[in-house]
């Protein structure tokens, strides 16, 4: 389990608002995702982290 909660509180707020349409902010959380894969890659000597649940978890829709 993450000891921070990403994003926080007040930026997952701002997100939901900004993106009315759950499968817009998916989109947009899955780029940011992909781009801190890479990130992570680089820096961790090749090993791959597993950031879906992490980034995309708190945004899918509820039904």
């Amino acid at each position: 389990m993450d000891a921070h909660p990403w994003p926080c509180g007040a930026a997952r707020l701002g997100l939901l608002a900004r993106f009315a349409d759950r499968s817009e902010l998916v989109a947009y959380l899955d780029v940011l995702r992909e781009l801190a894969h890479g990130d992570l890659t680089d820096l961790d000597g090749g090993r791959e982290p597993n950031l879906t649940h992490r980034f995309l978890s708190w945004a899918s829709p509820r039904v």
